[in-house]
């Protein structure tokens, strides 16, 4: 029998006050260039684009490390625009990946790291792996699954993102557009491997994190609360 897929909710105590000098610097000069880019109004194909709070982002990532909350140190970041959060895990030691289908902000994202001397890839790819799709569905989207699109009988390929195998990420970070969140939960239960984590950013500085756990009985995540 199949083990069950559970969400086990980490209690996060964030430091919202306290960022290292050099992350604070990092953050200071992408916000400054991403301020430039709309302004210049090159950022008009992107109108819903607003930034997650880099230094709860920072406060978050730091108490899961410094918890021992991670099993390894390999980040993604799932539509990372101009990479802030991927940048963010680079100078906490991370092994970090931001995923970007937008060619236009992905070359933001590698000039900006290149000028800041970080070692952060930009993978120029969809945050849904080949075989999955999201749809509308009651209250927001939902996620459609390979298995879900596959006849009976065929060959369903593991998930991977240009190279890089979800199931090695330790940590995925995400800010879904409304009514994503819990399609965004679903793809981290179907892609990511035991142990592994999910930081989402609820807006409006509220932020939690997600175990992925295989047990005998389903964990119900207050994902909301």
């Amino acid at each position: 029998m199949a083990p069950v897929v559970a969400l086990e909710e980490i209690p996060l105590e964030i430091d919202r006050v306290w960022v290292p000098e050099q992350v604070d610097a990092w953050i200071r000069r992408a916000e400054a260039r991403a301020a430039e880019f709309y302004e210049a109004g090159l950022g008009l194909k992107f109108p819903k684009y607003v930034p997650s709070d880099p230094r709860v982002v920072h406060g978050a990532m730091a108490a899961l490390l410094e918890h021992g909350h991670l099993r390894g140190r390999t980040f993604c970041e799932w539509g990372c625009g101009f990479g802030i959060a991927a940048g963010i895990a680079a100078l906490l030691g991370m092994k970090a990946y931001g995923i970007e289908i937008e060619d236009e902000l992905a070359d933001r994202a590698v000039g900006l790291a290149a000028e800041a001397g970080l070692d952060l890839a930009i993978l120029r790819t969809d945050y849904l792996p080949e075989g999955f799709a999201e749809c509308e569905g009651w209250g927001g989207k939902d996620l459609i699954s390979p298995a879900e699109r596959t006849t009976r009988g065929g060959v369903i390929e593991p998930p991977e993102y240009d190279g890089l195998d979800p199931e090695g990420v330790d940590l995925f970070f995400v800010y879904p557009w409304p009514g994503q969140e819990e399609m965004m939960m679903d793809l981290f239960t179907a892609v990511a491997s035991h142990g592994a984590v999910l930081l989402i950013y609820l807006g409006e500085g509220e932020i939690a994190a997600y175990r992925r756990d295989e047990s005998g009985e389903a964990f119900d995540a207050d994902w909301e609360g």
